[in-house]
């Protein structure tokens, strides 16, 4: 009985469908832009074997709609076998090189060998995972059928299945959206929400009444949430920043509101920026509007240098949107931030344009990540030309950044896409881990916009035409930290990079979407014009921010 049933489900499967679900399954150990471990590499191959296998099924039954000639029961069987056999052999040789492949990248980042992928490992995380997406594809052709069947007699055949398809994708995508979305989201947002709340173990409330969370403050410690507590308590001194440079400094002002701190966008802004007056943010020489990302976390290796650089003579600011990750943030109130942010601006440039133009701060905005996407929906740039700001650093632009793309799409021909020029070079420019900032006969204008982005960073180099086609960023030539291994196939890659979105943040420093202190001052002295600092001290204070990290 037992022999029966797995000799019928043996055959139950496609050839044509193994076939391609196996050089699929293959071309999934190849790397891509972020280094794997056995599990995600092998829930990666499980998906990607399932993917190749539905498309080797979805020829197969075109062939036989169209009724092209059908080989023989004995050579099928054949054919099968010999199927099974080839694909084992396959499976075996690129799990053997997986990683020689994960040591590629690594090796560009800096990391260690791996002197294992674990294949035995990955095959069988990625047999479970391919068996648990071909039983549910199973179910729902059981379920259109079921459907379809019944709704025989009454409509014709082909008919019948239109309509079996249309229920059976509506009770699926009913569960989904229930069970995952619903369920899974809710539960996140709970999980998310109670995180924000704890207090972390370092942190005081702060007894200099000038800050964010005082007793003298507009805004209550405890509403702050976890990462808006944390930069207000962090952050370099005026005596850490005397001692660096040798000469007299002020303690850098930082206001934060939380998002318990008021219901909407608009009175989170409010507060702000009564907040910032309160602090004598407007008495400084520099003012940053800062986006955090998703969960309201301001990265101190992208304001802490720029705090240095100007002696602490500069007051920063930023509004809470959310408590979710970036991605989750993304997907389920994708507008949220852009509304956040474009509040807080409206309310800091519309008080900055009423002071008198040679006592107020330069104004400047800051992001990261998704802070990065919103930021650049802060305002639109006919709304300020009349009196702009000065300028504006973007750091790890999510790839459906608007502006962003529309700078990168018409960058200057023969530049790539992962470090490109723009026109001359007077309104914005690329960087990365080598400062490409000084651009030869380039002068700045009234604005200056820089974008600091890694070539191997996901979040920034997603691509949905992955899909069916290859990145320009995978051109050569490729970015310092791109595997030279790297190569493009269709549905893989993009399957490769969805995985690499999520995995993001679990590079190095320096790497992937984890951006590094040392190469935001090159960004900070072009965006904020230093000029009293000579090549030698910045080079020192990049080398005290690689110190802090050891």
């Amino acid at each position: 009985m037992l022999r029966n049933w797995v000799v019928r489900y043996w055959y139950s499967f496609s050839t044509t469908g193994l076939l391609i679900g196996t050089l699929f399954f293959a071309a999934s150990l190849t790397p891509t832009l972020i280094p794997r471990n056995y599990v995600t590499q092998g829930v990666l191959s499980g998906l990607s074997a399932a993917a190749g296998y539905g498309i080797g099924f979805f020829l197969r039954w075109l062939w036989h709609y169209l009724e092209l000639p059908e080989l023989e029961a004995r050579t099928l069987s054949l054919g099968k076998l010999v199927a099974a056999l080839g694909s084992g052999i396959v499976g075996i040789i690129f799990l053997w090189r997986a990683a020689e492949w994960q040591n590629s990248i690594r090796a560009v980042m800096g990391m260690e060998p791996v002197d294992t992928g674990h294949p035995l490992e990955v095959g069988a995380i990625a047999l479970i995972t391919f068996v648990i997406i071909v039983a549910l594809a199973r179910l729902f052709k059981m379920t259109l059928i079921f459907v379809s069947e019944r709704l025989r007699r009454f409509v014709p055949t082909r008919v019948s299945y239109v309509i079996g398809t249309t229920i059976a994708l509506l009770v699926f995508w009913s569960v989904a959206d229930g069970v995952i979305f619903r369920y899974g989201l809710r539960a996140a947002d709970r999980s998310f929400q109670r995180l924000d709340t704890l207090m972390p173990p370092d942190t005081q409330q702060p007894t200099d009444p000038a800050k964010t969370g005082s007793a003298a403050s507009l805004v209550r410690w405890n509403e702050l949430g976890r990462m808006g507590r944390s930069y207000i308590a962090t952050g370099p001194t005026a005596a850490d920043i005397g001692a660096f440079t040798g000469k007299p400094a002020k303690d850098p002002v930082r206001v934060y509101v939380g998002l318990q701190s008021a219901e909407t966008p608009q009175e989170r802004a409010r507060l702000a920026l009564e907040e910032l007056k309160r602090a004598g943010g407007f008495d400084r020489s520099a003012l940053v509007i800062v986006t955090p990302t998703g969960t309201g976390w301001v990265d101190e290796q992208g304001i802490d240098p720029v705090e240095y650089l100007h002696n602490g003579d500069i007051a920063s600011v930023a509004t809470q949107y959310s408590y979710l990750a970036s991605w989750l943030s993304l997907l389920v109130e994708p507008g949220y931030g852009a509304e956040q942010a474009r509040a807080l601006f409206a309310e800091v440039y519309r008080h900055w344009t009423t002071l008198p133009k040679d006592k107020r701060p330069k104004l400047y905005l800051y992001g990261l990540s998704l802070g990065a996407l919103s930021s650049e929906l802060s305002n639109e740039l006919f709304e300020v030309l009349g009196d702009p700001y000065q300028g504006a650093l973007w750091v790890g632009p999510p790839f459906p950044s608007r502006i962003w793309n529309s700078i990168t799409a018409e960058r200057n021909p023969g530049t790539p896409e992962w470090l490109p020029e723009f026109r001359d070079g007077s309104y914005v420019r690329f960087t990365a881990q080598k400062n490409a900032l000084a651009i030869p006969g380039a002068s700045w204008g009234p604005l200056r916009v820089v974008y600091l982005q890694y070539a191997s960073d996901p979040i920034t180099f997603f691509d949905p035409h992955a899909f069916y086609r290859e990145p320009d960023w995978m051109k050569t030539p490729r970015g310092p930290d791109v595997s030279p291994e790297l190569r493009w196939y269709p549905v893989i890659t993009f399957l490769q990079l969805i995985l690499d979105i999520a995995m993001g943040t679990t590079s190095p420093m320096g790497h992937g979407h984890v951006y590094a202190a040392e190469h935001y001052i090159d960004a900070w002295v072009e965006v904020t014009d230093v000029q009293d600092w000579s090549p030698e001290q910045i080079a020192r204070l990049k080398q005290h921010f690689i110190d802090a990290r050891k």
